[in-house]
């Protein structure tokens, strides 16, 4: 059964990313510099706009890369920077064919240790130190994706009872903490600078 998401804040949008493993990656990629529910609703609209009603790695990695940019403009844009992100979704894809034969579930699913798949997720183009921590607690956390020692390899993100990033969200309470957290690490950081 698929883990019931609410990270797009949007029933059709949530339900692909509980179902979909690609979606799910497709949607950590997207969530910077726009807010999470608009980042992580973008699977489903990139789905939509290419008539389906999931993401496929190989259909992605080589659609014309002029077209796919269009698409992620179409009104409303799927990301605030369409271009680049979808040139990042493109490369993401292109990757997963490469390396994972287009199966992004292929990234965990055998997986030995916490640390192999931190190492994994971190490979994975537009994923840095941190998306790769978070990501990795989303899994272990949402998804039950848990090889040994992946709260370990999460970093803070694995904790039980955080709520720190997209990982601890179960629904609007939850999200509002969350946002209440980055908030006091917004604050935390700039009075910080300020010394």
């Amino acid at each position: 059964m698929s883990p019931e998401m609410h990270l797009a804040q949007q029933p059709e949008a949530d339900e692909l990313l509980g179902r979909s493993p690609l979606a799910a990656v497709v949607g950590m990629l997207l969530d910077q510099q726009v807010p999470m529910e608009w980042a992580f609703s973008g699977p489903y609209t990139i789905a939509h706009r290419m008539g389906g009603d999931d993401l496929d790695a190989g259909e992605i990695a080589a659609y014309d890369p002029d077209a796919f940019a269009e698409l992620f403009k179409e009104k409303p844009a799927v990301h605030r920077y369409p271009g680049s992100m979808a040139k990042r979704v493109q490369t993401l894809c292109q990757y997963l064919v490469d390396e994972y034969g287009g199966s992004a579930e292929a990234i965990w699913s055998d997986a030995d240790s916490g640390a192999e798949l931190l190492a994994r997720l971190k490979a994975l183009p537009g994923f840095g130190d941190q998306k790769a921590h978070i990501f990795l607690a989303l899994l272990g956390k949402r998804y039950g994706v848990r090889p040994k020692g992946w709260r370990e390899a999460a970093g803070p993100y694995g904790e039980a009872g955080a709520y720190r990033s997209a990982a601890d969200i179960t629904g609007p309470d939850s999200l509002a903490k969350v946002r209440a957290h980055k908030q006091e690490m917004k604050k935390a950081a700039k009075a910080a600078k300020g010394n």
